[in-house]
């Protein structure tokens, strides 16, 4: 099979059958659409995957930017994923996760929070608060094209967020945590050579995977505040913890905790061989799977 092809193409809108006659096109801004083309042969081609970019407000104000990976075949749902610490929505696993999903009929939107990869803003400026916050924003912004949000998945530092911003959206009906901290607070691992500095000097500058990054005091107030047990406790929702026994980051001991402190619907999963980023050959893919399988009595 020929090499796929990339195109892009501008001010193209949502990929429906009627091609923005419907409600659902209407509500989507116009952006640019990238597709990823393969299987060309003889002048025709099979369209593999179509990925839209969108926009929209962070609760701080900046602009969050987002992709979607739509749906391929029969539409079983919606879904949005909150990235881990510094990652972003490129992130090997995170893209690999989302576009497994989206090949099992699950769409999801995956997007950077505030001042990380195409995104605007200070990163400094935001909070486990704030990323809490976006993620819900997130779930109302999908929800405002049309589209049923059911599934928040979330990695690591995001997993910790997904479980909490479940609470601020109505719609969602299922959870999913992958190597997810019980402890928010838990990041700071990170920084913790830092930490004096920054709460007398009021912020420092900090390196996390090549990211040149300004930590602030407000964001380890306001991590050190959250309470992921109560949140975890009343969720109310069906919980999918998903952790690997060899996570040398998160240690699985905060997956017991998670799973100690939800009430029924939970489900854990053992991520055997996995490392924290998922970063071995169809670790992420693996996860997906397993997801698209426990989340089906909770879609649309």
């Amino acid at each position: 099979m020929a090499r796929p092809s990339v195109v892009k193409i501008a001010n193209l809108r949502w990929a429906c059958p009627s091609w923005g006659g419907c409600r659902r096109c209407a509500a989507v801004s116009l952006s640019t659409v990238t597709l990823v083309v393969e299987g060309m042969s003889q002048g025709s081609a099979t369209m593999a995957l179509v990925v839209e970019q969108v926009r929209f407000p962070s609760t701080s104000g900046p602009r969050l930017a987002g992709l979607i990976d739509p749906p391929q075949g029969t539409v079983r749902g919606w879904g949005v994923f909150a990235h881990g610490f510094t990652l972003g929505k490129d992130f090997r696993a995170t893209s690999r996760i989302c576009q497994r999903l989206a090949s099992e009929g699950i769409g999801m939107l995956r997007f950077d929070n505030l001042g990380l990869g195409d995104s605007e803003g200070d990163w400094g400026d935001g909070s486990f608060s704030h990323k809490v916050d976006d993620t819900a924003g997130a779930v109302r912004f999908l929800e405002g094209t049309g589209r049923g949000v059911r599934l928040l998945v979330g990695h690591s530092f995001g997993g910790a967020a997904a479980i909490a911003a479940a609470h601020l959206v109505d719609s969602v009906r299922a959870v999913v945590s992958i190597g997810a901290p019980y402890e928010p607070a838990h990041v700071e691992h990170n920084y913790d050579a830092l930490i004096e500095r920054i709460v007398a000097d009021g912020e420092a500058p900090i390196l996390i995977g090549g990211k040149a990054l300004i930590l602030k005091r407000d964001f380890i107030e306001d991590v050190r505040a959250a309470n992921l047990h109560e949140r975890i406790r009343t969720l109310r929702r069906a919980l999918l913890v998903m952790h690997s026994p060899t996570d040398n980051t998160v240690g699985i001991a905060n997956a017991s905790e998670i799973f100690r402190a939800a009430r029924h619907p939970r489900s854990f999963v053992s991520l055997e061989g996995a490392d924290h980023l998922l970063t071995g050959r169809n670790q992420a893919e693996r996860a997906a799977r397993i997801i698209s399988a426990w989340a089906d009595p909770y879609l649309e």
